[in-house]
């Protein structure tokens, strides 16, 4: 009798460390950064005024790159940016390539009421995405989104003469630190390619052209 007690002693104790290890396993991938892939690609003849934070971890520890820009002239800017964490890998990457040329950039007088606005946002994966216009003279606009319990996706290919601002937020849940966050304003003329996937897919997808 004292050897089946053990026995069912024994094997309680197995299940209560298994059930403790399941736990601490789904709260460390809880913990975790979400992952995500941009590819972005701006041209702009006017003014622009963006900004860019890429982390992993909060406080002091992980990876963090910062990045902005803001000016008139005209702009060409290209950015490939990543977040993947696991728990082996920590890694933020960020490459950009510009030119700038500064010239005085003067808003029109009169500014059109015609407005297009978007906005889309995805809880199982913790993605936002936002698009407004303001159109001066016209506006072209092909927005792609997909959005899934395992990722989402955005798509964005733009020309305006006007005003555009995008906004993006990558933050898997409140235990986590926003892995991406991103918001640009561009006035005058300007042309938008970006895509963005955010979740387990997002690791080596193609680039947009």
């Amino acid at each position: 009798m004292r050897g089946m007690l053990l026995i069912l002693l024994l094997s309680a104790a197995c299940v209560a460390a298994f059930l403790n290890e399941v736990t601490d396993v789904a709260t460390a991938t809880d913990t975790l950064a979400q992952n995500f892939t941009e590819h972005s690609w701006v041209f702009v003849n006017g003014y622009m005024d963006e900004s860019r934070i890429l982390q992993t971890q909060a406080g002091f520890n992980g990876q963090k790159i910062v990045l902005g820009a803001s000016g008139s002239g005209m702009a060409t800017r290209t950015i490939d940016s990543e977040v993947y964490r696991d728990s082996k890998m920590d890694e933020a990457s960020l490459t950009t390539s510009v030119n700038f040329d500064y010239k005085p950039y003067i808003p029109p007088l009169t500014q059109s009421d015609l407005r297009n606005a978007l906005c889309a946002k995805n809880y199982e994966v913790g993605s936002s995405f936002s698009e407004t216009y303001q159109i001066d003279k016209d506006l072209i606009k092909d927005t792609k989104i997909y959005q899934s319990d395992n990722f989402s996706v955005y798509d964005i290919s733009s020309e305006i003469q006007g005003t555009a601002r995008i906004g993006q937020r990558v933050q898997k849940n409140a235990k986590t630190v926003p892995s991406f966050m991103m918001g640009g304003t561009y006035m005058g003329y300007a042309q938008i390619r970006s895509e963005t996937v955010v979740g387990n897919a997002s690791v080596l997808t193609l680039p947009c052209p």
